[in-house]
């Protein structure tokens, strides 16, 4: 199995209020019933307000590379990515677990 980690820093000035990202947030929430390849699938908002924190989390898991592959190549998936890429940044970690 593959865990899927991204953790998403909102730009300078934008709030997780606006609807641009209320409407990247309800892409992510679809992506679960669209992609197959999910075997797990967890998202939230970051509680705390530590400096070094980053704003949102997915937490996801595949079967293996080739199903992460085709996830990350999914058409939902690239829409939802380029909705939130438009107020954020993000990093990602992928592992074997």
């Amino acid at each position: 199995m593959i865990r899927h980690l991204v953790l998403f820093k909102l730009n300078e000035g934008v709030s997780r209020d606006e609807e641009r990202v209320q409407a990247a947030l309800r892409a992510f929430e679809a992506l679960e019933g669209q992609i197959p390849e999910l075997t797990s699938w967890e998202y939230g908002w970051n509680i705390t307000d530590r400096p070094i924190a980053y704003d949102f989390a997915i937490n996801s898991a595949v079967a293996d590379t080739d199903a992460l592959k085709r996830y990350i190549e999914h058409p939902a998936h690239q829409a939802a990515a380029a909705l939130w890429r438009e107020f954020a940044t993000w990093v990602i970690a992928d592992y074997e677990f």
